[in-house]
Order: C-alpha cells, then sequence, then structure tokens
C-alpha cells in the first residue's frame, strides 16, 4: 500500500526550501531600506529649518490652520473682511509694538496672515480667535493680540513674529 503524497511528513527538503525563501525575503528587504531611506532629507537639513509649502485652499474664511517649521507652531489665518478692515482702523501709535497690518502681510493677500505662534513674553502658545481682538490670546499670562497678531494687552513686548514666506501661488505659500 502506498501512502497519498497530501499525507507524507514534512521533509528536510521541504525545511530547506521554507528557509531559504525565509531568508532570500529578509535579504532582499535589508538590501532595499538604505535605498529607500536615503531618499528622505537629512535630519540636520530638517532641523536647519528646510522650507515646508502648504495648501491654502482648504483654509475657509475665517478659519485658520497650525502647522510646524523648525520645531514652531505656525499660524496661518483667512482672515474675514471684517477683521482685515479691524485691523487696518487701529491707530498705531496706540500699539505698544506699533506696526500696521498692511506690512504684517503680504500685497494682494491682506486676508492671510502667517505669524509663529510663540508668545513674546514667555514663549507659551497663544489660542487663536480667542480675546478681546478675535486674534490671539495666550492663557498663561494674559496677552492678547489681535487678528494681526499685534500686541494690544498684556505683558508681551512686542508682536506675533512674521516668518519668512512667500505666495507661490494663489492658494498655496512657501514658509522658510
Amino acid at each position: 500500500m502506498t501512502a497519498s503524497s497530501s499525507a507524507h511528513p514534512a521533509t528536510r527538503r521541504d525545511f530547506l526550501y521554507v528557509a531559504t525563501g525565509a531568508v532570500a525575503a529578509v535579504g532582499s528587504a535589508a538590501a532595499v531600506w538604505p535605498l529607500i531611506s536615503q531618499m528622505n532629507p537629512d535630519a540636520a537639513t530638517i532641523a536647519a529649518g528646510a522650507p515646508i509649502e502648504v495648501d491654502l485652499s482648504p483654509i475657509a474664511e475665517g478659519q485658520d490652520i497650525k502647522v510646524f517649521w523648525r520645531g514652531k507652531p505656525i499660524y496661518i489665518m483667512n482672515r474675514t473682511k471684517k477683521q482685515v478692515e479691524e485691523a487696518r482702523a487701529v491707530n498705531v501709535a496706540t500699539l505698544p509694538d506699533p506696526q500696521t497690518d498692511q506690512s504684517r502681510v503680504k500685497e494682494g493677500h491682506d486676508q492671510w496672515l502667517v505669524v509663529i505662534g510663540i508668545c513674546t513674553h514667555l514663549g507659551c502658545i497663544p489660542i487663536a480667535h480667542e480675546g478681546s481682538y478675535d486674534g490671539f490670546f495666550c492663557p498663561c499670562h494674559g496677552s492678547v493680540y489681535d487678528t494681526s497678531g499685534r500686541i494690544r494687552q498684556g505683558p508681551a513686548p512686542l508682536n506675533l513674529p512674521v516668518p519668512p514666506y512667500a505666495f507661490v501661488s494663489d492658494t498655496k505659500i512657501k514658509i522658510g
């Protein structure tokens, strides 16, 4: 009586086939991994602040987003016409750190405010769309910024800084 082929016990040859296949798979992955990882930017480049591009099209009027560049939070706010008008109507001479709204935005893109979201008092992260001026509010010590990122109340000595940025198109900016 002969045994059927489906009931034969595993042989040494079967084990060698499986082991060889496993070693080949691991070896292939080990060879491909460095080729793929070398395409990523160097850690020093990332830490030095490689420029980032941000698509503005999903940001509705009156909304903002927060992105990170050089490890810092960057607020990008799509201001309403009312917010722009209110920011421009402020008497600059009354501000602790006098700057016009026009000097804080790019010409032709007045609705877009781009600022580094770090309070100039002690480095806290302010909250957008809060405070008396619908701009930014730092809950740690009470600094209040307007919709142009200018200090209006509280202990912060300076306005929120504007990072270096440029419009690549009407719906995309490059920060850095």
